[in-house]
């Protein structure tokens, strides 16, 4: 039973409203004083509160269900293209706005002079509120508040004003700091040409309320909502635009009366929560009207209520569990938004299933509800999102943060009314600072995902809202987590507040009013140079050494009449026939795909514990080094420079012969010695052939030792050595490295810590490698030098090692040019968000941009970090001649989805024109990874293998054209053909049989068919009918042992 409060008489009559019907309340209310109320212009407070005379509602139409297009249609939309970032700039007049409430940033950084208790006061156990001394710290936090608004941008700034604040005790007396605080704020914003956009419950109940009357679980918080409702807009109307009446109600309800998750902390179950959803639903009603039928002829604003929602998307795209994602909306959003934009009424899915719980409503107060917001105010992001929607109303489905789906959602099922985002945004960690990279990526995939629905889907979004403007208090994840542009640190006496990258990002999109489109992003045409390689990699080559010529050398004679066999003769046998290249079917098959590519460069790796089993040539693989000399030789044949590398790591052995692995594979510095031997066996072998080679290809540097990569580099640097020396001048072939080098970005382009971490990546990840060959014949100094500060911090790792003088002659310069492998781009932040991604060494985390289009196996696809790249290697090892010599994606298998990878193998290669032509970046090829799927799963081929079968796939015919083109000729550009010139090669072996040895063969095996059938009929027939051609046998032998 609620007890009394003394001592209050205005209270007391409150409670004896509370047990009076609705009627008898508003005849109540007319007795009850209420000085502090100011009346709005042209009529007493007696016509403000009396709502009994002409209840308008505006007309709504719609369609509910209507909303279940929704999944099919973006589940149907083109991919890659609507996927894409949209380089377009927001319609004019777009509204920029950010957020804040109350409660939020009252908590973390001050405590308004006067302000009363909440019921979250309450549910935390704070202590009562400070005395009226904080009135300076009050104004102090207002100025501050004001400057973080200006230098943003803004258009409006959206805040809440504290029930317990202006009336402490949820109705009179007024609190008069409370007012002169928010005047203000109000008077600042206009100042700086900011609209207010002001909600004037964000679940701060004044504690007396709760006590007094159960809070919203009781219909008296209807009326008393009105009234604080009236004060509010009779005190601040003319200096606002945009009211929203509640925050979050679903929220409120459910998880204030329903779960006790949040304040007030009730645990009502359903029925309590319905119950409050349904006084919320007609409070906000009342206040509608109340401001449409007084005051809003005079202020000329607008009123609506902030639903939160989240997104849904079916486990399998069948039509019961589309039918189930669109229950689970109308139970969360739905709940408060069809009474509201539809009819006055709860959703059908809601009345059918929650029939002996949820309220019902008159047709009155359908008519009083329905058509009561002016606009459709959406909160979407990390307050209900993955976090606290009941999982019972997610119907088994699973959530997602499609703000885009969720607005063509809302535009679908709520007849396309005009959309404000009223909040919206993600969370860092609480122990993130300034470069909150993450945070920004969200804020960017929000944005984005609002254009798109504007641009693409047709929604009516007239603004937008970032949650929040200044880190605070959030809710049930206290000070965990960070959502604010400014960082507020919390620790120190003035709460000191720093604009935070973040806060920069969204600064320049306001600047911008979106992402328009700059000249970088725009493709670029022309042609590369006749000789420019165009290529094709494959890790291995699919080696099938079966012959395919008949190579038995014995003689047989055949049993015609009993076994109908070949009988062996013995001690008899032909001459062997010395092995040929066109005994192996399977060099055919391959090089007729590869020239049916009109590629001029193929480069794949050759094994070499397949090729020298022991490490050396104690032990050679004939029939495969036979196998590897007959398919270069086709290659050149065919007008196809072979690009051989000697070794690549391999997840058997590293790649190595077993007995060097054993012996600690590259840290031991007898495969360094191996491989000079083993490379020289190569060039001997294949070097006839083999004018373009690569000693090492891709080494893994993230599966280095630094002793392993010192070895490798002087293993390296002593087999171009003995190529240089012995083999150059009569072969005439090049030599170099392949490295394998990913772009790599800052997380937070306006951070300097994550600029110098990227730098940091870069020296590491290539520079390591790179720098000893291309440049000093050493490590790289920045390299060094923070192994070395690591070690004086106590980081203890192993040491890099030094180069003597003479390996640094050995190794720097061993180079023909720079072969890189490159993929894809990442972002790296300096930040500690993700601890178990966080590394340690580097002091870095690397992330992807949630907005970067992504393969099925998440890798991302970033055209322009190959230009950046290319432009890197050209600013730190000079002018040297350039490969790209492996670059691709993977995609889905079938073949209708195969526009991811022509998407790619396009733009990419546009990056790369952009280089060669705009930034003289010496770029002499680019090879495309791989030929085919076969015995990789990943499906980066562009060839479809199956039952040994190949299938071309668009993307193939795609990049064919790009090479017929010799790139991206425009109208501009003068079209010329580059002609190729045959290569002449007397000593190859052709796997191609001549036109008149096939005529040969096909005689041949024609009259031995021929022969056989008649030496077949005749044996057959009876003595008396033998013919010349198969003569009786004599009377003299028995007939079983004549053949």
């Amino acid at each position: 039973m609620i007890k009394t409060p003394k001592g209050r008489a205005r209270e007391g009559l409150l409670i004896r409203r509370a047990a009076m019907g609705e009627a008898e309340q508003e005849r109540a209310s007319a007795s009850i004083p209420s000085p502090g109320f100011m009346a709005p212009p042209g009529g007493p407070l007696l016509l403000l509160l009396s709502l009994a005379l002409g209840l308008l509602s505006r007309p709504a139409s719609g369609a509910p269900g209507e909303g279940r297009e929704t999944w099919p249609r973006f589940g149907a939309l083109p991919f890659p293209e609507d996927a894409l970032f949209l380089q377009e700039p927001f319609p004019e007049g777009f509204l920029w706005g950010a957020g804040s409430a109350a409660f939020q940033t009252e908590e973390g950084l001050w405590r308004m002079a006067g302000q009363g208790p909440s019921v979250w006061d309450a549910f935390l156990h704070r202590p009562p509120s400070p005395s009226p001394s904080s009135l300076d710290g009050s104004f102090l936090q207002l100025e501050r508040e004001l400057e973080a608004v200006g230098r943003l941008g803004l258009s409006h700034y959206r805040f809440s004003l504290s029930w317990a604040a202006l009336l402490p005790n949820g109705t009179l007396p007024l609190n008069p700091w409370a007012v002169a605080h928010y005047r203000g704020l109000l008077e600042g914003l206009r100042a700086r040409g900011v609209e207010p956009l002001v909600a004037l419950h964000h679940w701060e109940l004044p504690l007396r309320l709760q006590q007094a009357f159960g809070g919203w679980s009781h219909p008296a918080l209807v009326r008393l909502f009105q009234d604080y409702a009236a004060l509010c807009f009779g005190l601040f109307g003319g200096l606002v635009r945009y009211w929203l009446t509640l925050d979050g109600p679903y929220l409120l309800a459910w998880h204030g009366y329903g779960s006790g998750r949040m304040a007030p902390g009730l645990r009502g179950g359903r029925q309590a929560a319905y119950a409050a959803g349904h006084n919320l639903l007609k409070a906000h009603a009342k206040v509608w009207h109340l401001y449409h039928n007084h005051f809003q002829p005079v202020q000329g604003g607008r009123v609506s209520i902030a639903l939160s929602s989240h997104w849904i998307k079916p486990q399998h795209m069948t039509g019961d569990n589309i039918k189930e994602c669109q229950k689970s909306l109308e139970f969360v959003l739905g709940w408060f938004a069809k009474p509201i934009f539809i009819d006055g009424d709860y959703p059908e899915s809601m009345k059918s299933d929650l029939s002996s719980v949820l309220p019902e409503f008159t047709e009155a107060e359908k008519k009083l509800i329905r058509g009561t917001a002016d606009f459709f105010a959406l909160s979407f992001g990390a307050t209900l999102s993955f976090h606290l929607v009941d999982p019972d109303m997610l119907f088994q489905q699973e959530e997602s943060l499609s703000l885009r789906k969720l607005l063509y959602w809302i535009s679908r099922e709520y007849n396309q009314p005009e959309i404000f985002i009223v909040e919206n945004s993600w969370f860092v960690s609480g122990n993130t600072k300034v470069d909150d990279s993450k945070y920004m990526n969200y804020l960017k995939y929000f944005i984005m995902d609002t254009l798109k629905a504007i641009r693409y889907d047709g929604v009516n979004v007239i603004g937008y809202t970032v949650w929040s403007l200044m880190d605070g208090f959030d809710w049930l994840r206290g000070y965990n987590i960070r959502r604010g542009l400014y960082y507020v640190d919390f620790q120190s006496q003035d709460k000191k507040m720093t604009l935070k990258s973040s806060g920069l990002f969204y600064q320049k999109v306001i600047a911008d009013n979106g992402f328009p489109s700059k000249p970088e992003n725009q493709s670029a045409e022309g042609t590369f140079p006749c000789d420019f390689a165009w290529g094709i990699t494959e890790n291995f080559l699919q080696v099938d050494t079966t012959r395919s010529q008949f190579l038995d050398p014995n003689l047989y004679l055949w049993d015609v009449h009993k076994t109908k066999k070949l009988i062996k003769i013995m001690g008899a046998a032909a001459p062997i026939r010395k092995p040929q290249c066109v005994d192996f079917a399977a060099i055919r098959l391959q090089i007729s795909l590869l020239k049916d590519m009109h590629i001029t460069h193929f480069h794949f790796s050759l094994k070499w514990p397949s090729v020298l089993p022991l490490g050396n040539e104690t032990s050679v693989n004939h029939t495969l080094l036979f196998y590897y000399e007959c398919f270069v030789s086709e290659l050149v044949r065919v007008n196809i420079t072979p690009v051989v590398a000697l070794w690549q790591p391999s997840a058997d052995n590293q790649g190595l012969p077993f007995s060097l692995a054993n012996h600690g594979g590259w840290d031991d510095q007898r495969t360094v010695e191996a491989f000079a031997e083993y490379a020289g066996f190569c060039f001997k072998k294949l070097g006839q052939h083999v004018k373009f080679w690569i000693t090492m290809s891709e080494p893994n540097v993230m599966n280095l030792t630094y002793r392993a990569a010192h070895n490798l580099l002087k293993a390296h640097a002593k087999a171009w050595h003995l190529y240089d020396k012995k083999f150059r001048k009569t072969q005439k072939g090049k030599i170099s490295i392949a490295l394998h080098a990913n772009w790599v970005e800052p997380a937070c382009p306006f951070s300097k810590n994550d600029d110098d971490a990227a730098k940091r990546v870069l020296e590491f990840d290539i520079g390591w490698l790179a720098e000893p060959i291309f440049k000093s014949g050493d490590y790289p100094d920045a390299m060094r030098q923070w192994l070395q500060q690591k070690r004086r911090l106590g980081f203890h790792g192993p040491h890099l090692p030094y180069f003597s003088e003479e390996e640094k002659h050995l190794i720097r310069g061993s180079y023909d040019f720079l072969a890189l492998s490159h993929y894809t781009t990442f972002l790296v932040n300096s930040e500690r968000e993700t601890p178990k991604q966080y590394d340690h060494l580097l002091e870095i985390q690397m992330q992807v941009d949630i907005t970067w289009v992504k393969s099925p196996n998440r890798i991302p696809v970033v055209p322009w970090g190959l230009r950046k790249l290319l432009n890197w290697v050209k600013f730190k090892y000079g002018d040297i001649p350039i490969y790209i010599i492996a670059s691709g994606i993977d995609d889905e298998q079938n073949v209708d989805q195969d526009k991811l990878r022509k998407y790619y193998i396009e733009n990419y290669i546009n990056e790369a024109l952009k280089a060669y032509t705009l930034d003289n970046v010496n770029l002499r090829g680019y090879f495309i990874y791989s030929f085919s799927d076969r015995g990789d799963s990943r499906s980066y081929g562009l060839y479809r293998y199956l039952i040994n079968q190949y299938e071309a796939k668009p993307s193939m015919i795609h990049y064919r054209q790009i090479i017929d083109n010799n790139t991206f000729p425009g109208p501009g550009t003068s079209h010329f053909i580059c002609l190729r010139e045959s290569v002449l090669c007397p000593e190859c072996t052709s796997v191609q049989p001549r036109k008149f040895f096939l005529a040969f063969v096909a005689f041949i095996l024609f009259v031995f068919i021929v022969t056989a059938f008649l030496i077949t009929y005749y044996s057959n027939s009876s003595h008396k009918y033998c013919s010349p051609i198969a003569h009786c046998p004599p009377a003299t032998l028995p007939r079983e042992t004549w053949k």
